[in-house]
């Protein structure tokens, strides 16, 4: 039998704001505001974005690749459906991802928003397959690492 070169991972990453659920919530779920923190930076342009949040409704995520990174000019696309959202409190949307097109990942991704005594905690739990020619399990976590703290800066005012 061959063996498989699929990966399965998990990772969890939490950030804790200073803010109160609803506005955490409101950048996780505002299209103008995910744009902001899930948009293109220094090593990729954002070719295209849309979002219907909604349970059912999808997200699309376009990039090229900068000239600083593995893959310089390549298309980048994560498309997403919303599968359950719970206003102030969690997210859930699974979604794929291509190089051109070759599918290289499909995830579950699970925002969970608690109140704490000073603001929010935030715990997302990526849980993903990689196929052959995939970022893999430790880019993925480091690239919620950045998102993640985009988000926080968001937030914050920062």
């Amino acid at each position: 039998m061959k063996q498989s070169t699929i990966i399965h991972a998990t990772c969890t990453v939490e950030r804790s704001f200073t803010r109160p659920p609803h506005v955490v919530f409101a950048a996780l779920s505002q299209p103008e505001q995910i744009r902001q923190w899930m948009g293109g930076d220094d090593h990729s342009e954002l070719l295209d974005f849309t979002c219907d949040f909604r349970e059912g409704g999808s997200e699309r995520f376009q990039y090229r690749m900068g000239p600083e990174t593995p893959i310089a000019g390549q298309i980048l696309t994560s498309d997403g459906c919303f599968q359950h959202i719970v206003p102030d409190s969690r997210i859930l949307i699974v979604s794929t991802m291509r190089l051109g097109e070759h599918l290289f990942s499909a995830s579950q991704v699970t925002f969970e928003l608690q109140e704490t005594a000073t603001g929010t905690d935030l715990i997302l739990t990526h849980q993903g397959v990689f196929l052959e020619g995939s970022d893999g399990p430790a880019m993925r976590e480091q690239g919620w690492n950045i998102l993640l703290d985009r988000l926080v800066r968001l937030v914050h005012g920062r």
